[in-house]
Formats: C-alpha cells, structure tokens, sequence
C-alpha cells in the first residue's frame, strides 16, 4: 500500500521550480494564463509523484516575495521540502525568506535541488554549493543531500528522484502515528464551481479521513455540507487521508460562501477563535525585536489575519529568543494543538519568526498570572497526560468530552488518557451537580476557584464587620459567570473541606467572626438583653432604633448579628423575638395544641397574654418553621 506525502517546493523567482517538477512528473503546474504569460508561479500548482512505496503530492509555490502568503497557504500540511536553488544566481532574497519559514513550520526533512547546472561553470557550481551549506547550517537541511540538475538536459533528475524517496521514508517515519484514524482536517487553499456539479474545494488533508457521503463543518460559518465527489491529483477515489491533495465536490453550499483560509472538517472538531496561545520565537537573524502590544501578522494553516501580541511580564522579544504569548486576532481562525504558525512583520512585510499554537481555545490571561502561564507552559510538554491536564485546567468549569483533548492538547487516544488522569487520583475531581449530571474538573482549577470564593467572602466581612453570615446569594452574584449547579457544587466542596461555613442562616467564611469596635460590643449586649426583658412583648425595630442613642446607624445589622449568633429569632422584617421567649411560647402553646382539634388565632393570644401585633406574626413564624399547620381559621400541632 502506497504511503501519501506532500512534497513542497520552496526557493527564489525565477530559480527553476516549476521546471524541475515538470522534469519529475511531467505536469506543468503553471495553470493560470497570467503565469504562463509572465512565466512565473503566482499561485500554488500542483502535481503528483509516484516513486515507489510513495506517492507524493506536490505542492509548487511561488517564489516572488509578493507571493509569500500564497507560498505558506501551500506550505500548510508539507512533510518534506524540496529547496531550489539556481546555480546560476545562487542564494537570494526569498531563498532565505523560504527556509525561514520552512523552519517556523517545524518541517524536518528535505533535499536541496541545484537547478540549472546546465549553464554554470564548474568553479561557479561548487562556489554556490558552499553559499548554499552556509545558508542552511544549523537549520534541518544541514545534512540533507544536495543534487545538481537541469530539467533542460535531464541531469540529475533520476538521482534526485532516489534523494526523494530516501527523504520520503525519513519523513514517513516521523509523522504522527494514527493521524488517519482521527478526525478530517482540510485546510481549503482554492475555491472554484464546476458546471453541473457545483462547489469544488482543494486543499491538503491534514488529519483524518473522508468518503464519499460524509456530512461536513465548514469554519468559520458553520456550515455543512455533503461530499458529493472526490479526487485526488485528477483521480476519482471513494475517499481521501491525511498526506494526500484533495479535491471535494461539496453538496448543500456556494461556491461563494467560502475562500482560502476555511477549512473542511468533522462536525465539532474546529472552533473559530481570534485568541491563541502559543509558544513563539524570534528568527536569529530577524531585522526588528518584537514590543509587547505589537502589530504582527500572523499565517496559520491557509489563513493570514493581523494580531496584537502579548508577552507575559516582558516588553521585548529579541532575535533569537522564544517565549509564551497570547495573539489576540483581527478575524476568525481554526487551530489546534501543536500547529505552526509564521509571523510576519506589518510594514515592510518580511518573515520575522514563528512558533506554535498550545491553546486554540484559549482565556485571557493576565500578564502577571504566573501559575496560569505555568499551566501554560505544561501543554508545550512531550508528555500526554500532563498536557491533557493542563488543557482540562483551562477548560475550567465548561463542560468537556475526551475526545476535545486531540484538539486542545494533541492526544490521540484521549480516553486513555482520561483513564490514566483519573487512576492518579490528584489530578480529576468528579462534581455531582444533579442527579444526572456530573463534570470532572482539574481539582487545581477548583483550588484557585474555592481561594476565589474564599477571597469574595472575605470582602463581604470586611465590608460588612457586624455581620456574621451572608445571603448566599449575595456570594452567588459575585460568580455569576458560573453555572449555578456548578457553583453550589464547589461551594458545598468547601464547606467539608472546613474553608466556608453554610447554614440555614446563609454562609460565611469559616472562623470569621463580626469585627466589632467596642462600643459597638457593647450595644450588642444591651439590645440582647433588651430583647430577653422584654419576653413576649419586643420592641419593633423602629421602637429599638428609638431608644438607642449612640450607634443608631448601627441597630439593624447588629439585630442580624444577634439572630445569626442565636439569641433572637425573626418573625417579620419588623419585630425580633428572644430565642428564650419564643421556646417559652412553644412550650406554653404545645398542651393545648396536643388535643387535635387545633386552636385559633383569638384562642392563641389569649393562651399568651399577647396582643395581635404580636400573635399574628408569632403564628405565621410557628407555621413557616414546622411547629404548626394553619387549616382555614385553625392552627394544628405539625411537630411530632
């Protein structure tokens, strides 16, 4: 069974590209009337080569340094490079430029094709061979074989074909196992309507696998669409994987709906975003430093959008130096785990570096959070789990599935994975948030959400110092953010783990006491023990307010404050009971009531020797806690 690779040309104008693929495979991959006019690649051509056990798909690009962005929409799913150099001219401009981005786009191996040999002196070629080593010194074309050849004469071109086949082995060998078995990814770098047949969409397939019936995204939009065809290089074929050029004949959209820089995948594996986070480098040689806040422009798959860059507690990026960043972008893109990138300067346009994508999903996050850049800095690890717990970190308290972790952290078998992260015990923490429903969250992210939680309750204390519980919802509004099963979930978490205290009375943080003054203290007690004297007959909290004269402002919470310690019980929003004489009246009510046929409201104030004002509310307090049932104008003992 053939292996499918993509084989990209890469090297300056004029330097004989589309030439020596011709001479390999005898396609002229100059499509457009305007390039076989000017005689140069304006946009990608492409043709195919069997050598072997491999096939290759080849991917011509432009060499005019106009044409840079169309070269990396070519270069997006490359597995080996062929760079050509012509013996002629030598190492040039875009020579440079290419193998910078080659570099940037973390392709491993190649060969180097001298072209036009035919026309050079001997002196001359070897004089070029060593500019051409000094380029690519350091670089992964250091050790890669260079040919000399001439697509006029045929030299070379049959021991190049043998360089290609070795390369292409070395790169089969380095590609990432099972990327067949996962989901399809086509990033789209043409867009054309076929007469009678509709949409056509070419590109190379990244990842996966797709066949003739499969229902399809298209991102950015949402769309779907149906394959009604497939072909790969000319040839009618039932399905298309990761390696090949392919081209889809879409059912159930416009050929107008779409452009370069989209792409075809499994329902639900690409998300738009205009965030990344990523790991970038400057080139060694690149002309300019890179300033925190800056405008750049960034190339990922077939797409170029301009972004602002964000450097974690640096101002500048040197030439040669890497670091963790956020790219916030001016449009929608489609990323995943580990993918390249190239950044390019705004004005003048020139290839300044690169990196890769480590969170296409990302959050904001702040310059100065450094256990969040941390995390960040475990999904550039080669280890499968521990990205994979970072990634589930970041997703927080959104709900997740396994098979998110190949496009958030790059695993391939993500159930196993999950299993792993769950058998260490330290690592997944499972919320039951109903009885149908439970989340398994980075218990990391539940610590720095309950320190979170924690810190909020603290504000309310201090902004509150004689209160000594809060309205959970008061706490809740501070997290609104945040599903409420989700919330009260890690809330009741803290709770056993003794970090808040809940109560019917509400929550507070655990061993926080009222921060009262003294004269404050003071009051406290007098309206305690005003409460205890008065028995049956309190105060309203007007009459209270009335009596006090220092601290008046402060009677209310101070009130609440005595209710959440225990020592008055609430009837109404008004009047205030000690605990002491509202148990008394139970007690005094509980013979009578024992009877069964119930007492009512007249009997009752009388039985206490109270007026309405007080009755009244008193009954409803004695329903609303359990102690009675109201039927019709009768109260009837409910405590057993």
């Amino acid at each position: 069974m053939a292996t499918d690779l993509i084989l990209g040309t890469a090297g300056h104008i004029d330097h004989g590209k589309t030439a020596l693929v011709r001479a390999l495979t005898g396609v002229d991959t100059d499509r457009l009337p305007e390039e076989k006019k000017r005689g140069i690649t304006i946009d990608l051509g492409f043709a195919s080569l069997e050598l072997g056990e491999f096939h290759l798909g080849i991917v011509d690009v432009p060499g005019h340094e106009k044409f840079v962005r169309n070269m990396l929409a070519g270069a997006t799913a490359v597995d080996l490079v062929l760079l050509v150099v012509a013996a002629d001219d030598s190492v040039k401009p875009q020579t440079r430029e290419h193998l910078d981005i080659l570099k940037m786009l973390d392709i491993k191996t190649g060969v180097i094709a001298l072209t036009k040999c035919d026309v050079a002196e001997p002196e001359w070629l070897e004089l070029v061979e060593s500019e051409v080593r000094d380029l690519v010194a350091g670089s992964f074309l250091a050790e890669a074989p260079l040919v000399r050849t001439s697509a006029h004469t045929g030299e070379g071109i049959d021991n190049l074909k043998n360089r290609l086949t070795a390369a292409a082995q070395e790169a089969a060998a380095r590609r990432r196992q099972n990327v067949a078995d996962g989901p399809f990814r086509l990033a789209i770098d043409r867009v054309f309507a076929i007469e009678g047949h509709g949409t056509v969409v070419t590109g190379s397939v990244l990842e996966g696998t797709a066949k003739l019936g499969d229902t399809l995204s298209l991102e950015p939009g949402g769309l779907t669409a149906r394959v009604r065809g497939l072909q790969n290089h000319d040839a009618t074929v039932d399905e298309v994987h990761a390696g090949q050029r392919a081209a889809i004949n879409l059912a159930g959209v416009h050929h107008d709906q779409l452009k370069r820089g989209c792409e075809l995948a499994t329902s639900g594996y690409l998300l738009p975003t205009r965030l990344l986070t990523v790991e970038l480098e400057l080139l060694q040689d690149s002309p300019r430093t890179l300033k925190n806040r800056k405008s750049i422009r960034v190339h990922i798959g077939t797409n170029e959008r301009m972004a602002t860059v964000v450097l974690p507690e640096r101002d500048e990026l040197q030439p040669g130096e890497r670091s963790l960043a956020q790219l916030f972008l001016s449009g929608e893109v489609l990323a995943t785990w580990g993918q390249p990138f190239v950044l390019r300067s705004e004005s003048p346009i020139v290839t300044v570096g690169g990196g890769r994508v480590l969170a296409p999903h990302p959050q904001k996050l702040r310059r100065d959070a450094k256990e969040e850049w941390a995390r960040v800095g475990d999904l550039a690890s080669e280890d499968e789990c521990r990205r994979a717990a970072a990634a589930i970190y970041f997703a927080g308290h959104q709900p997740w599935q396994a098979r998110d972790l190949v496009r958030n952290a790059g695993v391939r078998d993500a159930e196993a994975v999950v299993r792993q992260l769950l058998d260490r015990g330290d690592v997944l923490e499972q919320l039951t948030l109903s009885p149908t429903r439970t989340l398994l969250v980075h218990q990391g992210y539940l610590d720095v959400l309950g320190t979170r939680i924690e810190a909020a309750l603290r504000r309310l204390h201090e902004e509150n110092p004689r209160q000594l519980v809060f309205e959970p919802s008061r706490l809740a509004a501070r997290f609104a953010y945040l599903d409420e099963a989700f919330y009260r979930a890690v809330v009741e978490r803290l709770a056993a783990q003794g970090r808040v205290e809940l109560s019917p009375r509400g929550v507070a943080l655990a061993g926080q006491g009222p921060q009262l003054t003294k004269n404050e203290k003071a009051l406290l007690q007098q309206i305690i023990d005003d409460y205890r004297s008065a028995g049956q007959r309190p105060p309203t909290l007007k009459e209270l307010k009335a009596s006090v004269t220092k601290n008046q402002a402060a009677v209310t919470q101070l009130i609440e404050l005595a209710e959440a310690q225990g020592h008055l019980v609430r009837l109404s929003p008004d009047l205030y009971l000690h605990v002491e004489a509202e148990r008394q009246m139970r007690e005094t009510l509980r013979e009578p009531l024992a009877g069964g046929t119930g007492l009512t409201m007249s009997e009752i104030r009388e039985i206490l020797d109270t007026s309405r004002k007080y009755a009244v509310p008193l009954c409803e307090h004695f329903d609303r806690t359990g102690f009675t049932r109201r039927s019709g104008d009768l109260r009837i003992l409910a405590e057993s």
